[in-house]
Formats: C-alpha cells, sequence, structure tokens
C-alpha cells in the first residue's frame, strides 16, 4: 500500500507497489495502483479532480439537485430534517435511539459522530427514509409533497419508466481510500448492532449488492442484508428466488465463484431503487438514473468489474465461493420480530476496500414497524397495486395506502368512488391477489372516495361505520406469504389467510344513506383560503 500524491503518481506506480508507512491505523490512503490497472486518469491532483466531479451537471430535463450522499444530508440540514448525536456506542446505544425516531413520522433522520472505539468522523446516518419530507428530498420533490402525491408519483414513473444508463467514469471521492490485502479491514467502519438481540454487526442495511449475470452480463442490485464477521469477511442473506439468488447460483452451477460488490452509503434514491424489485433483467441503475434525472456516475471495481456508484461513502468486492458458509444472524426483520435462529449463510471474501474521507455509512433498520424499510416501500408498492387494479378493469380508483404499522405489506387500504353493486368486493379481492399487493398480505380495507386512505382515523371510522361484518368481510385461504411471517416460523407452508373488509357504503344504500356531519369540501377550501393563517399548522 502506497500513498499517492497524484492520480499520475498512481497510475505510474507498478502494481502492487508498496511503501512503508509510519502508522498503518492511522495513515488514511489515497489510492493503490491495483486499482488504477483498470481505471486511467488524467494527470491532475486528487484535489482538482474531485473538484471538478462534485460540480452537478445539467443534461436537461427534471435533474435532482443533490446528487450524493453528502448533498442529500445537506439537503436536511437546510430543511430541519437532520438530528447529530455524539457519544452513542455501536454496540446497541446506536440502534435503540434509531428505533424510539423512527415510530414517529415528525422525527428527524439522526446523524451519529464521535463513536466510541472509531475516529472522530466515521459517521453513522439512520432513521433516513421514515418520512415523506425525506423521501421527496431524495427524489428531488417539494419537500411539502403529500403521500398520495408520492403515490401518484410513484405511479407516473412506472408507467413512464424513465431510464438514463450508468456513466463510467475515471475515479471519484470513493477511492479517497483504498485497502487491499492485509490493510483490509471492514470494522473500521462502525456498523451498528442494530438491535440487542441481532447475531453480529450489520455494516448493510441501506445498501446495494451488485451482482453480474455470467450469462447476459446484466447489472444487478438489490437490498439484501450484509453481516461484518472479521476484517475481511461479511455475509449475505438472499431469500430464494431473489435475482441474487439467481445470479448467484448460476455461477455455482459453473464450478465458479460468484464476484460480488456491497456499497454501504450513497445517495438514498439508489438505496430506493435497490428494494423495489424491479422485472428480471432490469438494469436498477438504469432506473436509479431514470429517477435522478441523468446516468449515475460509476466506477469498476479493480478485482470483479463490477460499478459502483463513483461518490459513493463506503464499498467492498470479493467473491462468495460455492459451499462456504459463516454462521448469520438472527436479525429483527420488518414485520417486528426475528427472523428466525443463527444460519449459515453464503461468505464474502473481501478483495479491495475503499471509502471516503470521513465514511458516512447508510443505515435503514428494518424493527416493528414503522420503520425505513417499510415506509419509502409502501409509498412505492402503492403505486403499483393502483396501476395493477386499473390494468385490471377496475374503474374509479382514488387512493391506495399501504400502512407502515404494517410493514407496508400486511395492511393495504383502496379507494374507490362506488359505481355498480360488486364494485367494492371486486377492487377488494384485486387488490389482495395482484402481484404488488399479494405478498405477505393479511388485511385489505376498501373504503369510499371521501376517506382518505393514508388517515387511519378516517379508515377505522368506515369500518366501524359502513362495514357489516356478516356482509362485509371475506376471507381468504391459501395466499402468497414469506418465511418472515411470525405466523410461519414454525411450519415449511409459507401461505396464509387475508381477510377483504368492504367498508365502503353498500351501493343499494348510496342515495339513501345518512349525510356525513363534516364540512363540504367547498366550505372547506373557502375557510382554508380565508383563515389558512390562523388554521393549526398541518391540518
Amino acid at each position: 500500500m502506497f500513498i499517492a500524491s497524484s492520480i499520475s503518481d498512481a497510475v505510474s506506480a507498478p502494481i502492487g507497489c508498496r511503501r512503508s508507512r509510519p502508522d498503518a491505523s492511522a495513515a488514511k490512503l489515497s489510492v493503490t495502483g491495483a486499482i488504477f490497472s483498470s481505471i486511467r486518469l488524467p494527470s491532475v491532483s486528487v484535489f482538482y479532480y474531485l473538484t471538478l466531479h462534485h460540480q452537478h451537471r445539467d443534461s436537461g430535463g427534471i435533474i435532482v439537485a443533490n446528487k450524493d450522499l453528502r448533498d442529500w444530508i445537506n439537503e436536511l440540514e437546510a430543511n430541519e430534517q437532520l438530528q447529530h448525536v455524539s457519544g452513542a456506542d455501536h454496540h446497541e446505544e446506536i440502534g435503540a435511539i434509531v428505533d424510539i425516531h423512527m415510530h414517529k413520522m415528525t422525527n428527524p433522520a439522526v446523524m451519529f459522530d464521535d463513536i466510541p472505539g472509531f475516529p472522530k468522523g466515521n459517521r453513522v446516518l439512520a432513521n433516513i427514509l421514515t418520512s415523506v419530507p425525506r423521501i421527496n428530498i431524495a427524489l428531488g420533490k417539494p419537500v411539502d409533497t403529500s403521500e398520495i402525491e408520492l403515490v401518484n408519483y410513484w405511479r407516473e414513473y412506472m408507467k413512464d419508466q424513465p431510464t438514463h444508463p450508468p456513466v463510467e467514469v475515471n475515479g471519484g471521492p470513493l477511492i479517497e481510500n483504498v485497502f487491499e490485502g492485509d490493510d483490509i479491514d471492514i470494522t473500521t467502519i462502525p456498523a451498528p448492532k442494530w438491535h440487542e438481540l441481532d447475531g453480529g454487526y450489520f455494516i448493510g442495511t441501506a445498501c446495494m449488492v451488485v451482482m453480474k449475470d455470467p450469462d447476459s452480463g446484466w447489472i444487478n442490485y438489490g437490498a439484501y442484508r450484509v453481516q461484518s464477521h472479521d476484517a475481511k469477511t461479511a455475509s449475505v442473506m438472499v431469500s430464494k428466488g431473489k435475482h441474487g439468488d439467481i445470479l448467484m447460483r448460476k455461477y455455482f452451477d459453473r464450478g465458479e465463484p460468484c464476484p460480488i460488490a456491497v456499497v454501504a452509503g450513497m445517495h438514498p434514491a439508489l438505496f430506493m431503487v435497490a428494494g423495489l424489485e424491479m422485472p428480471y433483467g432490469n438494469n436498477e441503475y438504469d432506473c436509479a438514473g431514470g429517477i435522478l434525472g441523468e446516468g449515475v456516475e460509476v466506477i469498476n471495481m479493480p478485482k470483479t468489474g463490477l460499478p459502483v456508484p463513483a461518490n459513493a461513502e463506503i464499498a467492498f468486492e470479493g467473491f462468495i465461493h460455492p459451499e462456504d458458509l459463516v454462521d448469520e444472524g438472527p436479525f429483527g426483520e420488518w414485520p417486528g420480530y426475528y427472523a428466525g435462529d443463527m444460519h449459515p449463510e453464503p461468505a464474502i471474501r473481501i478483495e479491495t476496500f475503499m471509502h471516503r474521507d470521513n465514511p458516512v455509512l447508510l443505515g435503514a433498520i428494518p424493527a416493528v414497524p414503522p420503520n425505513d424499510d417499510t415506509f419509502y416501500r409502501g409509498t412505492y408498492r402503492c403505486g403499483a397495486v393502483w396501476n395493477q387494479l386499473e390494468a385490471a378493469g377496475i374503474p374509479e380508483v382514488k387512493g391506495v395506502w399501504a400502512h407502515e404499522a404494517g410493514g407496508s405489506r400486511m395492511w393495504l387500504t383502496v379507494s374507490i368512488d362506488t359505481k355498480y353493486g360488486g364494485h367494492s368486493k371486486q377492487a377488494g379481492l384485486i387488490a389482495s391477489q395482484c402481484h404488488a399487493g399479494a405478498y405477505a398480505n393479511r388485511w385489505v380495507i376498501v373504503v369510499d372516495e371521501d376517506i382518505d386512505p393514508s388517515n387511519m382515523n378516517d379508515v377505522i371510522w368506515a369500518m366501524c361505520t359502513r362495514c357489516d361484518p356478516k356482509d362485509g368481510l371475506d376471507i381468504l385461504n391459501g395466499c402468497w406469504s414469506t418465511h418472515l411471517d411470525p405466523m410461519s416460523y414454525s411450519h415449511e407452508d409459507r401461505r396464509n389467510s387475508r381477510v377483504v373488509v368492504d367498508a365502503c357504503i353498500p351501493f343499494k344504500d348510496k342515495d339513501s344513506f345518512p349525510a356525513v356531519a363534516r364540512a363540504s369540501k367547498e366550505l372547506d377550501e373557502r375557510v382554508r383560503a380565508k383563515f389558512g393563517d390562523v388554521l393549526p399548522e398541518g391540518s
């Protein structure tokens, strides 16, 4: 390992060249010859190059102003959406503090620094996407965009599917510190033990796990949990049938190790795409570029050639070998329970580790909902269910909400303007079984158009006053569920049952049902326009 004073020094240095440094534990390494064996940079200083790449390009169209995690953090600061905490340890205190914050949607994101046992500046950012304003900032939308407006954003995004392919560049902030061989130590990153009963420290919760199809060359990345085990070993837990599992087994069937890269700090839009269950064969980088308005700048990792964001905070690469397993977990998961016991999972043998100066580890802690996993995925899933209802021929859908307390999957509310007898039942049954709504669902509630599906008080009021249980409930058996469902832990049959609740005014009584004791829409709008300055904020 050596310290390069300029990019040209790094390029000209022999591969594997080492120069002595006085304190291997404290020195900050800029670049290595090995990483530049496949990446050639112009002869300019590192500082000048990185300064150029912090300037945002305007390629036309809608461009999200914040391009990397640090830009987004600055936007959070400007909108009073960030709180700083010093001195919390990574053993249990960080996770407990985040657990308190994320159960109220108005609480800010939390930046942890001065973490005992780690250098000042090695930070953890958590509670990232548990509020609509922070999601809006990540997507480049007005900070006051509402829940249903956000759902409509995802609806239109899925219909249009805008894409921008990634842009390969020669370097970026990520290569400020690069480690190989015995210098690799991922435990220098303060990965938390997020829950008291977790089996270890998880560096990958809000992460990108990058793989490549050995047949087609398709690049895929997903959000899978990654546990740190020692300086040069991590593990990845990929559920059966997920794209990462399919790709990994393709290599194993050939008798080859699977190349893998893990990114543990990036613009949150890239993380959101990692968890959005894109169709097989779709390149998530293309989709992320579509959200950001321009292609994601990437560099190719030196050993695997896998692309990672050039302005990421933390990344490492390596190989998963057939039958090379390490004990992983347990880990508190999105339904709010520990997902089984310790279990053997694929080991990642790390060959390159890199990070920015003062790196920020991005964390999305799954726990008792609402949590980071459930909220942003819920807004996307609502858009998908809405589109699939319309594609199935359901008219007059007015809103969809996957409630965060149900992990964005187990409770789904659909608002419609009923036009015929059986309309509400038809909508409920299709919502419960369409692809976006079926997995791990438990409750589907159908309400009238005057009910805001994201307002739980409104929804419960409709259930209590417009649903007669003897006629308004349907129980469906043998439905698609998950091994993370706590009701399925003890057996191999992962199916469940679910309830479809018709909480709409019965169609036959629609014209004679008692009037609602609430200001009309017209009166409400007139009063808000006239007295808005004295009405309660957020009302």
